[in-house]
């Protein structure tokens, strides 16, 4: 389960990528709703074709778990303008951060209704990394943009 996991991290980062450009293109709006109007339509037919009835529907559950569904258009619409701006590298590495950041708060509170899992000093390395390889990247994007624009100038 975990490679599977890893896989779709790496489609996630090349689906970001290519949303990026294509956003840088056509708009942030429109790349955007492109990936959800596909989105949907194979969700809908998964769900028509596979999906188990379940006990309750979206109109039965509490209305905070709804509000994943925003957080999804919120990150899609920030990665999309995002992307092409800080690079590819930088821009996941922000979202991992963000997502690591996020996942020990639910962990450690039990916030959700998950499973409590306290902050550990192992735990606080892996932030501490992640900020450092978050830091060494964009200083990186940074000097490599500074390189271009000189050589560009100097021609």
């Amino acid at each position: 389960m975990l490679l599977l996991v890893v896989f779709s991290g790496a489609v996630l980062c090349a689906q970001s990528a290519i949303n990026g450009r294509l956003g840088a293109e056509v708009g942030v709006l429109e790349s955007a709703w492109l990936t959800f109007a596909l989105g949907t339509l194979v969700s809908f037919l998964y769900a028509f074709l596979f999906e188990p009835p379940h006990a309750m529907t979206l109109f039965s559950v509490p209305r905070w778990q709804i509000t994943g569904a925003f957080f999804g258009v919120l990150y899609m619409l920030v990665i999309v303008f995002a992307m092409p701006r800080v690079g590819t590298a930088a821009a996941t590495v922000a979202v991992i951060s963000g997502q690591l950041l996020m996942s020990l708060l639910v962990d450690h509170f039990g916030w959700f209704g998950n499973h409590v899992i306290h902050l550990g000093s192992s735990r606080m390395i892996a932030i501490g990394l992640l900020a450092v390889a978050l830091v060494l990247i964009y200083k990186s994007n940074a000097a490599e943009a500074v390189t271009k624009r000189t050589q560009a100038i100097t021609g």
